[in-house]
């Protein structure tokens, strides 16, 4: 007998292994190729479905709204051009430096959405295209499962403003800025249906917490809850009235900060 023939020779387990790391390669080579020739737009396939593919602001969201949403806010242009779909009236906003961490860039004041707004608030261009996709695709679904006519009116204490962070003691000097003071966020107080009945934020929200917004069937509590939940798809921040004293009144929306959802 060699034994060194033998020893030259793969055993079934080392066969195995290079089977399949052949396989995992093969497979991966296929998914680049399959990347590449998608990105490149040499293979077709259904804009949903396509990471690549712009922002259908019109379209029903899927599992790649969020990706494409965040993609869009990412570039100025790419957030311009996604907002110009929107159908929305607003001025472009020269970008202005106020103090120290105030300011904004690439904004826009809205003048018209498709609910009255009041007071035209002046947003970033990433804010005011998740204000649009949640507007759209979370508050008035929800406003026509539980009541059965749209949303009509929002009411919002304001967005710009040049101050820190609230945790409920009052901006506090020295703190780190709000997202108010980048145009990157939104207070909405209430809203106004088509048939001008109003809801706030401080009446209808559930108070006894999680339980009590589970189990009630107060049809303004279950709106102003799925608006808060909906806006936590289209949002980087989402601030409730269990969140602290300082939100009892309203959500806080915002873009750009950190991801939470309370």
């Amino acid at each position: 007998m060699n034994l060194s023939d033998d020893a030259a020779k793969p055993t079934p387990s080392r066969r195995k292994r290079w089977l399949g790391t052949a396989f995992v390669c093969v497979v991966l080579a296929a998914l680049l190729l399959g990347a590449w020739a998608v990105a490149t737009g040499r293979l077709k396939i259904p804009e949903r479905f396509n990471p690549w593919a712009p922002l259908d602001v019109s379209a029903p969201p899927g599992w790649l709204t969020g990706y494409k949403l965040s993609r869009a806010r990412s570039e100025p242009a790419r957030c311009l051009a996604a907002l110009a779909q929107t159908g929305m009236q607003y001025d472009l906003l020269p970008d202005r430096t106020t103090a120290p961490g105030c300011g904004f860039k690439n904004a826009v004041r809205l003048r018209s959405a498709g609910v009255r707004l009041g007071t035209a608030p002046s947003l970033s261009c990433p804010m005011a295209l998740s204000f649009f996709m949640w507007e759209r695709h979370a508050l008035q679904p929800a406003a026509l499962q539980h009541f059965g006519q749209p949303v009509a009116a929002i009411d919002h204490l304001g967005s710009y403003a040049c101050r820190n962070v609230n945790r409920g003691e009052g901006a506090v000097p020295g703190a780190s800025r709000s997202r108010h003071a980048t145009a990157d966020a939104l207070d909405v107080a209430g809203l106004t249906l088509a048939n001008g009945r109003r809801i706030t934020v401080l009446q209808a929200w559930p108070r006894g917490g999680s339980a009590d917004a589970a189990s009630t069937s107060d049809p303004a509590a279950l709106l102003v809850r799925d608006a808060h939940r909906g806006a936590c798809r289209f949002f980087n921040g989402v601030l409730g009235p269990d969140y602290n004293a300082a939100h009892r009144d309203h959500l806080h929306l915002e873009t750009g900060g950190y991801e939470v959802c309370r």
